[in-house]
């Protein structure tokens, strides 16, 4: 049995929790994927990665509107891939020799562990570790269905898609939610025929329900969308493709395709951590459950030098959450007498599809649950991107902006966005709730540069009516 000062269990933003004030101790760090974790590996990194020449691939067929005779030619997806994962697996493997061979105080375990007590852990191989603090991020992984042909080799995860062979010519996507919608732009754009197969009667369900309409409706325009839909199963056929047989509105049917992408959903890694012999808590969807510093909860009490971030943990499965708990781990972990909170507040998301969608804060249906039972007057606007001077350049027609604020304070309680880079577009509106900055004065008090797409955002924010004198007169 091997005691350490410190042990982490995964790569990812774990590994950033190793800070020079370690360089005395020891410390453990264990994990049996690829080294670097989720978005590194298959996550935000390499998706983003294929978007952009996606973007670039569906701006040639798009410019015809515009005059621009413009075509594709073609896509290279093996060069594409090559040079993402060349990228990527180096940092991947410069990482894990980094800690195993060039930090005499760190110890890499390249292998899955369990707990067997609080602080006590079992490798895959057998080797024993106690540790005094025991950071736990061990991330989340997809899920798979229970369908008949579900383990067939033509059936892929976001986890391994994007290092398929070549680009198939037909693609099945199972799921409506953001891998989805990503991937079906990136296939799509590529010159794919794609197919999506969703339950229910619309995508991106989680998001506000005008993003969520209207993306559903843009996304009909570019692939096959079978709503309340579901895959019954899945047969190779003699030539290697696959037949789906999917049941909708309309009956049973038959599809054949060369690929299939399951993009249902993703769970905690905590079941393969046996955390019930640690006695930690899970929450209903099988997160570790902590409290505001990130110690994991036993019996709802805090369990001393125990901590959890990211996935395993985290309702919001995103990269930039899962940074901003490591550094409160690592900021607990050094003082332990001056704890310091995760702020979850105006966690803004953004999805990479086609259009792009953005958002913070709360949906119309939360916000007015929200105003009812706080006794605010509640405001909407929604800007067009057509409505400005860039979005009438552009031609847009699907973009744009959707506010909720309250009248009086003009504080905003939500911001969503879909169209041309929503995810910047963002950005000031997350600014200003983490801020605590009123709509009037954000869209008064500076100067927007005109005529970029920019505008469109403080259009939406004088259009909310949150002007302190028109509040006045309507008292």
């Amino acid at each position: 049995m091997t005691h350490y000062d410190l042990a982490i269990i995964g790569s990812g933003s774990g590994n950033s929790v190793i800070t020079p004030e370690w360089d005395d101790r020891k410390v453990a760090v264990i994990d049996g994927g690829t080294f670097g974790g989720t978005c590194l590996n298959v996550g935000c990194i390499p998706t983003k990665m294929f978007v952009y020449p996606a973007q670039l691939a569906a701006q040639a067929s798009e410019a015809a509107r515009l005059g621009v005779d413009s075509r594709l030619e073609g896509v290279r997806w093996r060069e594409i891939r090559d040079r993402i994962f060349g990228r990527i697996d180096s940092i991947s493997e410069g990482g894990k020799r980094y800690r195993d061979e060039e930090l005499e105080n760190v110890t890499l375990y390249s292998e899955f562990v369990r707990f067997t007590g609080p602080h006590r852990l079992e490798t895959a191989s057998g080797a024993e570790i106690t540790a005094d603090q025991i950071v736990i991020a061990a991330g989340s992984r997809p899920v798979l269905p229970d369908i008949p042909g579900i383990d067939l080799p033509q059936v892929h995860t976001s986890d391994t898609v994007m290092r398929v062979e070549e680009l198939p010519e037909r693609v099945l996507i199972l799921g409506g939610g953001y891998i989805a919608a990503e991937f079906g732009f990136v296939f799509s754009a590529f010159g794919s025929r794609v197919t999506m197969a969703v339950r229910s009667g619309a995508l991106l369900r989680a998001q506000d329900e005008t993003v969520s309409e209207r993306f559903t409706e843009a996304a009909a325009g570019q692939w096959d969308l079978r709503l309340n839909t579901t895959v019954q199963s899945l047969v190779e056929n003699p030539d290697g493709s696959v037949r789906a047989m999917l049941s909708g509105p309309a009956g049973a049917s038959a599809l054949d395709v060369d690929l299939i992408l399951v993009a249902t959903g993703r769970v905690p890694n905590t079941d393969r951590l046996d955390t019930a012999a640690a006695g930690f808590d899970l929450e209903p969807d099988r997160r570790l459950a902590v409290d505001e510093y990130q110690r994991v909860l036993s019996q709802g009490e805090p369990v001393p030098g125990i901590w959890a971030l990211g996935d395993v943990s985290s309702e919001h499965q995103l990269k930039h959450v899962a940074n901003l708990e490591a550094r409160t781990v690592t900021h607990n972990l050094l003082h332990p007498d001056d704890l310091q909170a995760a702020s979850h507040r105006f966690v803004p998301a953004a999805v990479f599809s086609h259009p792009q969608i953005a958002s913070v804060g709360l949906t119309e249906v939360q916000a007015r649950a929200y105003a009812l039972e706080h006794g605010m007057d509640l405001v909407m606007a929604v800007q067009e991107y057509g409505s400005t001077a860039y979005g009438w350049a552009m031609e847009d027609v699907t973009g744009f902006v959707k506010l909720l604020a309250d009248r009086t304070s003009g504080r905003l309680l939500g911001a969503h966005i879909m169209g041309h880079e929503a995810s910047m577009l963002l950005q000031p509106l997350v600014q200003a709730m983490a801020f605590d900055l009123d709509a009037y004065t954000m869209a008064r008090g500076q100067y927007w540069i005109h005529p970029a797409l920019t505008e469109v955002v403080e259009n939406a924010l004088l259009s909310l009516g949150t002007d302190p004198q028109d509040t006045a007169l309507r008292a």
